[in-house]
Parts: C-alpha cells; sequence; structure tokens
C-alpha cells in the first residue's frame, strides 16, 4: 500500500482500491494535487487494512480485482454505511452501470476515463454526502443508550445525561460511526485530536478504559479489545 506524501489530517481523504499499478499510482499523483489525501490498496483485503485505521472520505473502486471483487465490496461495505464509493470498471454496459449503483456505489465510471472527470466525480460524490448529512439526524442508539453528536449529549438507558470528556466523546464517536468492526489505535488517536490539544494528551487505552466505565461495561461486553489489533464497538447501532 502506498499513500501521496500528504500530511494535513484536515484534507478529504480518498482511498483508490485497485489492483493495477499504474492506475493506482496516476489516480494517486492526480488527486493528491487537488488537496486530497490518498491512500491506496491492491484488494479488498488491504482496503479493510487502510479503513480499519484511518478515516476514509470517499473509496474510488475497481471492479474485477483477484480476491472478493469490486461488486461484493461494494455491497459489503453499503450494509455498514461506508463512506461514498465510486466505481470504476472497464464493464460499463448499462446492465453493469445499474448494478453498480443498485448495490450502493453513488457514481460508477466506466474505463477509460480522464483525470479531469474522474476529480468532478469525487467532488460531486462528496458535496452529495455533505449534503446528506447536513439533513441527517445526527443521533444514534445502542444497547438503550443514546448518542447526539450535533448536542454532543450521551445519554443512558434511564434517559440520564452522562458526562464526557471531549477526548472520550471523540472516541466513543468514532465507534459509534464505525461499529462492528476492528478499528486500529492509531484510527482512534487520530479521532480524539482536536483543537484543544491538552484534552488528547492522554494514550487511547486510557480514553477507552474510561468510556468503558461511563458506560458500565464490564470487560468486553461493549468495547472489545482485539489483541495486536485495536478495539472493536460490539453493539449493533442504529441511526433515530
Amino acid at each position: 500500500m502506498n499513500s501521496t506524501p500528504v500530511q494535513e489530517s484536515a484534507k478529504p481523504v480518498l482511498l483508490v482500491v485497485d489492483d493495477d499499478h499504474m492506475i493506482r499510482t496516476l489516480l494517486a499523483q492526480s488527486l493528491g494535487m487537488h488537496g486530497f489525501q490518498v491512500e491506496t490498496a491492491t484488494n479488498a483485503q488491504e482496503m479493510d487494512a487502510v479503513l480499519a485505521r484511518c478515516p476514509v472520505s470517499l473509496i474510488l473502486l475497481d471492479v474485477m480485482m483477484p480476491g472478493e471483487d469490486g461488486v461484493s465490496v461494494c455491497r459489503r461495505l453499503a450494509r455498514v454505511g461506508a463512506p461514498p464509493i465510486v466505481m470504476l470498471s472497464a464493464l460499463g454496459d448499462e446492465p453493469d452501470r445499474i448494478l453498480g449503483l443498485e448495490i450502493g456505489a453513488s457514481h460508477y465510471l466506466s474505463k477509460p476515463c480522464s483525470p479531469r472527470e474522474i476529480l468532478a466525480t469525487v467532488r460531486a460524490a462528496l458535496r452529495a454526502r455533505e449534503i446528506q448529512d447536513a439533513g441527517e439526524s445526527r443521533s444514534f442508539a445502542f444497547l438503550g443508550w443514546r448518542v447526539d453528536f450535533a448536542a454532543h449529549e450521551l445519554f443512558d438507558p434511564d434517559g440520564t445525561l452522562i458526562d464526557l470528556t471531549d477526548g472520550e466523546f471523540a472516541v466513543l464517536r468514532a465507534f459509534v460511526e464505525r461499529p462492528r468492526r476492528v478499528l486500529a489505535r492509531d484510527a482512534l488517536l487520530e479521532a480524539a485530536r482536536g483543537p484543544d490539544t491538552d484534552a488528547f494528551d492522554r494514550a487511547i487505552d486510557v480514553q477507552v478504559s474510561r468510556l468503558r466505565r461511563k458506560l458500565r461495561s464490564r470487560g468486553d461486553e461493549i468495547i472489545r479489545t482485539i489483541r495486536n489489533e485495536g478495539y472493536f464497538f460490539v453493539p449493533r447501532v442504529a441511526r433515530q
């Protein structure tokens, strides 16, 4: 896996998943020149590793890949609330395009396509997601708990407001927005960073431990430790 040499966390992160080295390199360079941080993966397994360690704003996904193909990947990611997916494929007939859109892709581009067309599509998909997020509730529920990210509030099953630090709330948000997926410690640490840096100077394990106590979780009931990998948010999460 490679990435463009961009370090600014404020830049949207794009993930290019394609088994063709030349296509990955060209897209990373082209999109990197237009203000994006670009991560790359050659197959579904590498893609999952990238998604576990960093927040991704959009996925550019090849259809014809060895192992799990793009159609299977798109269908799987759509079930767990993945970021927007732009499918890239040499299969450009109408039934192929319709299938891609029906299983959850936001756009479907037929290869070959120009970097300019890909850039315009990426920007359109990101704008559409921003509009969608702005109009949707930012309230989620799990095991009787309710968290409202817009209001920065967490309520227990009895309706009592639970006080969280900014760091604990940021870590909870990372878990709730990506439930039932192993999240690496680096990804959680990145999520817990913010403008008030002195609030986030403790190890991520400490943040998780405190969050467990406030969620009244014994052991791995809610936040499961995955040895040498990170953490896994066990409950199923519903948007309210």
